[in-house]
């Protein structure tokens, strides 16, 4: 239920008892217990209750948990096939994983973009190169750059405001579109954008042989 909850939308418990294949009796004792835990949030719209991750701390901390869970035994053909595709490129919360979101923290080191020297920044040519691609983070509050530990890669990838704002540009450019499962679509025109972040698809993995590419 955790993980599910990982793609950052509001779920009702039913929808939370089909995917985690309990009760609904049951889920709806394990959503208390994540409420009161301070897991999850509760919300209200009109007859239907919703529930959603707190906040990215927590999307983060579910991220690192899942890490060293180990992986599951193989569960039929078509879970094989969505594991892997989750595994090529998903949303972790609200910012990119798997090689993917791994691939794109090197290329934009790899290109200039951010410096790990004194902890992750945002450089110079950062920032026009960001600001030339309508990427710009709304929330200041929040911490704009940090690693996190992507579950299938045992690698970082970006998470904080400037990962999100990143994806939330590619979704709304049409760049990238979100599946119902977390798994992320890369369209073939979203490679000259992400190019300038120093994303290529050969270092993002052969997405064409998974689907993961139109």
């Amino acid at each position: 239920m955790c993980v599910a909850l990982l793609d950052g939308r509001a779920w009702t418990v039913s929808e939370l008892a089909g995917v985690a294949q309990v009760a609904h009796s049951t889920a709806s004792e394990h959503v208390q217990t994540l409420v009161a835990a301070g897991f999850v949030r509760a919300l209200k719209q009109g007859r239907h209750r919703y529930v959603r991750l707190a906040d990215s701390d927590i999307a983060e901390l579910i991220e690192r948990l899942a890490s060293h869970a180990g992986p599951e035994s193989p569960r039929g053909l078509r879970a094989s096939v969505r594991d892997r595709r989750l595994a090529q490129a998903r949303t972790c919360y609200d910012h990119l994983a798997g090689r993917l979101g791994v691939a794109l923290r090197d290329g934009m080191i790899a290109q200039g973009l951010i410096s790990e020297r004194d902890g992750l920044v945002v450089t110079a040519l950062g920032r026009n190169t960001l600001a030339d691609l309508g990427i710009e983070p709304v929330n200041s509050r929040r911490t704009l750059l940090r690693d996190c530990l992507d579950w299938t890669e045992r690698r970082q990838h970006l998470a904080g405001a400037l990962p999100a704002a990143i994806l939330h540009r590619a979704l709304t450019a049409g760049w990238l579109t979100r599946g119902g499962d977390r798994a992320i679509t890369v369209h073939e025109e979203a490679w000259r954008p992400l190019e300038r972040l120093g994303l290529r698809a050969v270092d993002a993995g052969s997405q064409a042989s998974h689907g993961g590419v139109r």
